[in-house]
């Protein structure tokens, strides 16, 4: 499926920055699905709050 993709020039590659691509699990998840990975955004995560 990966060569595929590349056979028809479907990965748009995130940019190299100080010889780094950074993406977070869920943009790698999308960029080998074969989605647009710059629309996925990492949830922000909050601790529980303590019920009293």
């Amino acid at each position: 499926m990966t060569y595929k993709r590349l056979e028809e020039t479907t990965f748009t590659w995130p940019a190299i920055r100080d010889g780094v691509m950074a993406l977070n699990h869920a943009q790698f998840e999308a960029l080998f699905a074969g989605l647009d990975w710059r629309r996925v955004k990492a949830l922000a995560v909050r601790p529980p709050t303590a019920a009293e």
